[in-house]
């Protein structure tokens, strides 16, 4: 059975739970909870309040831990020597293939977060310190990675991170156990509910899936550890083999009855997938975690030495700072680079509804391809000019940035995908600001994988195209809408000359549905 039967069959047990106790017929949010607690019911409880400022504090606290995971990787120091192609192999099969499973699982964990609370939406002294608990475990585990990926045949690394995820697991199974004793801090669906032991059975179970995957990682360690990461690397998708396996087993042996209190794999409030909010708070974490560590590295390795001021330039600290030159553009073009693709971001987010737990996952993967552009900085300007490593660093870059924005255009192609669902009617397909959005979105992966062969046919140009391909790009948002305008119009000059402007009917207060299609043919 489907995802959407599954929530029909719960939003119609749920709707006849309220309609039995003079509720109202819809299963609430939770700050529609919160917004119907009366003043009595606070005085009640008053050692409790709102979630929202522990979850605000977490979803900081993860995304720095997810983010700061790249540094192992972006301080590995070259020989002047060594082939940066073999090097990248090297890392490609070592560091950088722990910190993206390594960035996938802390978001696993943050998901997780998010569900456990849109079940618990009101806290008190015992949840805070308990949730301090799992946020002290989860900064612990940057330390495990650089075990992993520094010493990855060796099984400590992978014990550590092992043991971490289980005793999270039990800390957040004690919470669970903990809010349910006391009903008035969960979620008023559940409250009403008169399966309670049915949701807290549910969750526990499946909080505990990822502790049980990961001690049978660290039992396999010790036997053949690639299948520990084999196994780790299957908790990132749990969810969505979770749903194979059930498409497949409708296919073989047909529709299964489910009871009226059955739930979504993997998912705690029946049709509610990762809160807009968070997946926004998390993202913008991300980005300005990126942006802090490149001025961090300006700041610890361009800063010269007094000595070396005194004695190589006279005292002339203006001389000594010419040297960085190359430094200080690559550190202003990687911050306009995490900086659009923030705006970009932004933008998208701006006209989604709900992000389904798909978009969910397309979001990890460009934020984690984000992280790496801390590596892509280091490259561009570690390297002597016009050598075969900068023309390689600089096409790493290219592909780092390509990646991270060929997945906010896939989180587009899935919202248009469940337009209905997903997106505001004035942003979808056929909308008018439908083409200008697929433009922003399409701004960066063309110009990557542009620059990326404009270096490989003008090898010796590599650094001056990739450094203007940085600086023309803000200047390409700045009038970009105005260039959509002009080459709609353009299309609809060749194309149509004598069908009517649109935007005369656009005067129309209701006029949100142009078809794409009707500018084009």
């Amino acid at each position: 059975m489907g995802e959407n039967d599954d929530s029909e069959i719960i939003e119609h047990h749920v709707e006849e739970e309220m309609e039995k106790k003079g509720t109202r017929s819809h299963a609430p949010s939770s700050s529609s909870f919160l917004e119907s607690v009366t003043p009595s019911d606070r005085e009640g409880h008053s050692g409790t309040q709102s979630s929202h400022r522990l979850l605000a504090y977490s979803d900081a606290l993860i995304s720095i831990i997810a983010t700061v995971m790249i540094l192992p990787v972006a301080h590995t120091k070259l020989e002047d020597n060594e082939k940066l192609s073999e090097s990248v192999q090297a890392l490609l099969t070592t560091k950088i293939a722990v910190y993206l499973m390594t960035f996938l699982i802390v978001t696993v964990a943050w998901a997780a977060h998010i569900r456990l609370f849109q079940v618990i939406v009101r806290i008190d002294d015992c949840l805070a310190l308990l949730n301090l608990a799992c946020m002290m475990l989860i900064t612990f585990l940057p330390y495990t990675f650089s075990l992993m990926a520094t010493f990855p045949e060796h099984i400590l690394g992978i014990l550590l991170f092992c043991g971490l995820v289980m005793v999270m697991g039990v800390i957040q199974s004690v919470i669970v156990l903990y809010a349910f004793s006391r009903p008035f801090l969960l979620n008023e669906q559940i409250q009403i509910s008169e399966n309670q032991a049915f949701y807290k059975h549910h969750i526990l179970k499946v909080i505990m899936r990822v502790p049980l995957m990961c001690f049978f990682a660290s039992i396999f360690s010790f036997i053949f550890f690639q299948l520990s990461y084999v196994l780790l690397a299957i908790v990132i998708f749990l969810p969505y083999i979770s749903q194979c396996l059930k498409w497949c087993r409708n296919k073989a042996i047909g529709q299964v009855e489910e009871t009226p209190d059955s739930m979504l794999f993997y998912t705690y409030l029946p049709n509610e997938p990762l809160s807009k909010d968070r997946v926004e708070a998390f993202s913008d974490g991300v980005y300005a975690i990126v942006a802090t560590l490149l001025i961090l590295d300006i700041c610890e390795d361009n800063v010269p030495d007094p000595l070396v001021v005194q004695k190589k330039f006279a005292g002339s600290l203006i001389a000594a700072l010419q040297e960085y030159g190359p430094e200080y553009l690559a550190y202003f073009g990687s911050f306009a680079t995490v900086g659009l693709l923030w705006f970009v971001h932004h933008s998208l987010f701006l006209h989604v509804t709900k992000a389904t737990r798909f978009m969910g996952l397309l979001n990890t993967f460009s934020l984690a391809f984000v992280g790496g552009l801390p590596l892509a900085y280091q490259l561009t300007h570690e390297f002597p000019e016009n050598s075969r490593n900068e023309l390689e660093a600089i096409q790493i870059s290219c592909v780092i940035i390509f990646f991270a924005g060929i997945f906010q255009l896939a989180i587009w192609v899935v919202a248009l995908y469940n337009e209905q669902e997903t997106l505001h009617p004035y942003v979808r397909y056929g909308g008018r600001e439908h083409v200008f959005m697929l433009a922003k979105l399409a701004l960066y992966p063309c110009v990557a994988l542009g620059t990326f062969f404009l270096t490989c046919i003008l090898s010796k140009f590599s650094a001056p195209i990739f450094h203007l391909m940085e600086i023309t790009v803000p200047f390409a948002f700045l009038v970009l809408r105005l260039l959509v305008r002009v080459g709609l119009a353009l299309l609809r000059l060749i194309f149509c000359p004598d069908r009517p402007d649109p935007r005369s009917v656009v005067e129309e207060e209701d006029e949100t549905r142009v078809p794409f299609n009707a500018l084009v043919t």
